[in-house]
């Protein structure tokens, strides 16, 4: 083989950030050691795998197609490595989570997954759907849980468990008292939504779309937590899964709107690229988030068996 694993590592990190500036921070090299790299790789077999777009490196055809298994060849790579290293672990593992498995579910399971594995290293990220469909396009990351629908060609997705969203307001809300709403109920209210892109928004929306509802929408957040302390305060009524509002019902901070005509059902799936290597690390990680839901049928019935 003419090629190098530094060339191709060089060629994974272009790809993913489309800049040599940006591959060459990520990779803690020197600009010019990186456009070297990259440039040898491309003379060796007199080839192109970009094509440049004004300051923009975008993959070609072929670097498209070269990708994955440039990937893989990294993953393996690293396998190897580790074992003549004498290291038991899976190496480094690439999560994306959207908020709400995120913040409740994902770091849960990470910690398990360190526990059982200390060897490995875990990078969870927390984003929008949106945001981890897009990164697990361009090889980002290795696997992503997610709550809205994705159906893009290039990822498979696997379903994992059911989750339900529920409208909910403050207890000094009118609302509050009665604990349960009709479509009528809600017209006027002023809601606090989270961003378009996330799992939870699109959800909502296409609920509220089949009953030929237009919420008036008075803001937008990026974070449950945030919308929480909005809807406290008595901005609006929310509506988010029943799983990141436990605590706060158990409280009685806010009280729950049940709003029979509204379907908020929905599943939490793993979502991974059709070209992508799947590791031994992705399967475990995979194994132990269905172990944690076994028997569970709906996310807000988990039990916290991590905790001490």
């Amino acid at each position: 083989m003419k090629f190098t694993l530094r060339q191709i590592e060089v060629f994974v990190a272009v790809a993913r950030h489309e800049s040599v500036s940006r591959a060459a921070l990520a990779l803690a090299l020197s600009q010019s050691a990186t456009s070297t790299a990259l440039g040898e790789l491309e003379r060796l077999y007199e080839t192109q795998l970009f094509d440049r777009v004004g300051k923009a490196l975008r993959l070609n055809e072929l670097g498209q197609s070269l990708l994955p298994h440039a990937v893989e060849l990294l993953e393996r790579a690293q396998g190897i490595e580790t074992q003549l290293e004498g290291r038991s672990g899976y190496g480094r593992l690439r999560i994306g989570a959207t908020l709400t498995i995120g913040n409740y579910l994902a770091t849960l399971i990470v910690a398990d997954f360190l526990t059982r594995h200390p060897e490995s290293e875990v990078r969870l990220e927390v984003h929008n759907t949106a945001t981890i469909v897009d990164q697990l396009l361009r090889y980002e990351i290795d696997l992503g849980l997610i709550e809205g629908h994705c159906r893009h060609p290039d990822l498979i997705v696997e379903p994992w468990l059911a989750d339900e969203l529920v409208v909910f307001c403050a207890p000094g809300h009118r609302l509050a008292r009665a604990g349960t709403a009709t479509l009528a109920d809600l017209e006027g209210e002023a809601w606090i939504m989270r961003e378009a892109g996330s799992g939870t928004r699109e959800a909502l929306d296409q609920a509220l779309r089949e009953k030929h509802q237009e919420p008036v929408v008075r803001l937008e957040l990026e974070h449950t937590e945030a919308i929480k302390r909005a809807v406290e305060f008595g901005l609006g009524i929310g509506c988010i899964s029943r799983l990141a509002l436990r605590e706060a019902f158990r409280r009685g901070s806010l009280v729950a709107i049940e709003v029979p005509a509204l379907d908020l059902r929905r599943h939490f799936h793993f979502v991974w690229h059709r070209r992508k290597y799947q590791t031994a690390g992705m399967r475990e990680f995979v194994a132990l988030c269905r172990a944690m839901t076994a028997g569970v049928a709906r996310s807000d019935e988990i039990e916290w068996p991590f905790i001490p």
